[in-house]
């Protein structure tokens, strides 16, 4: 039996993993299509003002998520039901909890945090410490960044720990390995999700630049929960 699910504007689905069943995805929009789906190591955009619906297929065993950044909600009819599919990652989980700043005292007592640091940016989903020439950002579990580009700076991640979900501009690496690292060009659509559950297995990256840094620099395309 088909399911169905609405995503409203500015938001996304579940990042799920599907069953040994190939899954078939109906999406639709009224005026034009405007979102993008994440199929596998394949992250996709539709900008399809001619065009209301389209078809599309999740392989058995492949990772889908999709995001409305259009201005009406989309529609998702699914060939079966998702709800036994692995959820990965719900970026609404704590929509609704007190949002407190995240300590740096208290990820000073599970991390070697190094000395030298420059200025800190808290917020209650990550935390960066700033150095002169790099940032050390801590993502907190089953949290990510928005998926956000910069105008004038390239960005040279490397996983210091905890195995992210990264998306740089049209690829989805999943589960990156420590001491992997990956650039993010200028005017690319770049994003971090912790997909871990413990709550001292938090996802550190070590970010470098070139061009020109500035906190302000940056387009967020989806935000969940308003993440600032």
């Amino acid at each position: 039996m088909n399911t169905t699910e609405t995503i409203p504007k500015g938001r996304g689905s579940l990042l799920r993993r599907n069953d040994s069943e190939s899954l078939q995805l109906d999406i639709s929009q009224e005026n034009g299509l405007n979102f993008y789906i994440l199929n596998g190591d394949n992250l996709l955009k539709f900008e399809e003002t001619e065009v209301a619906e389209i078809t599309t297929v999740i392989d058995p065993g492949t990772h889908y998520m999709i995001v409305n950044t259009g201005k009406l909600d989309l529609t998702i009819e699914f060939s079966h039901d998702p709800s036994s599919h692995q959820i990965l990652y719900d970026p609404y989980k704590f929509e609704k909890l007190d949002k407190i700043n995240v300590d740096p005292e208290q990820l000073k007592k599970v991390f070697e945090i190094p000395e030298g640091y420059v200025d800190t940016l808290p917020k209650w989903y990550s935390f960066k410490f700033t150095y002169e020439k790099y940032n050390i950002i801590f993502i907190r579990p089953e949290l990510g960044i928005s998926w956000q580009r910069h105008e004038k700076r390239n960005e040279f991640w490397e996983v210091l720990g905890g195995n992210p979900i990264i998306i740089i501009d049209n690829e989805v690496h999943f589960f990156v390995k420590e001491r992997e690292k990956l650039e993010n060009p200028m005017g690319t659509l770049h994003a971090i999700i912790n997909p871990n559950k413990e709550k001292d297995k938090w996802v550190i990256i070590k970010e470098s630049w070139s061009g020109e840094f500035d906190e302000s620099d940056i387009e967020r395309v989806f935000n969940p929960n308003h993440y600032f």
